[in-house]
């Protein structure tokens, strides 16, 4: 017998990234790097004080967001985007008072919607279009 995977509603088929929130870029890529071998991708800056770092785990980003306005050393899980087959079906489906609607993603020919929080998940969760340049 061949195990399927379960037919859900919103069409999730993979994670794109997840995302890290830190008080220290250079401290969490670094110990990113140094504990699961993953190298910092590439830096951005977001502006007001805000950077980005990004790495890459198979198919998977993890991105990692330095505010100015955290004051601990610490980093944690901050949020979660899925990939879904058909981002307007998978927004039409949970309606517009758990999901905002799609707009498009820093990542050219994406779309991308954010979970409202009313949905009680615990943490920011996004859907995004499938990334076609990856087929």
């Amino acid at each position: 017998m061949v195990a399927t995977a379960p037919v859900h509603h919103i069409g999730a088929s993979s994670i794109d990234h997840v995302v890290v929130m830190t008080s220290s870029l250079d401290r969490t890529c670094g110990a990113i790097e140094g504990v699961l071998g993953l190298p910092l991708k590439r830096t951005r800056d977001a502006g007001r004080g805000v950077r980005q770092g990004f790495h890459r785990s198979g198919d998977v980003v993890i991105e990692v967001v330095e505010r100015p306005d955290l004051d601990s050393a610490s980093a944690a899980l901050w949020g979660l985007v899925l990939v879904v087959d058909d981002l307007d079906e998978a927004t039409g489906w949970l309606g517009p008072d758990l999901v905002g609607p799609p707009r498009d993603a820093v990542q050219p020919g994406r779309r991308i919607a954010t979970v409202r929080s009313e949905a009680g998940l615990g943490l920011p969760v996004a859907l995004m279009s499938p990334d076609q340049r990856r087929g």
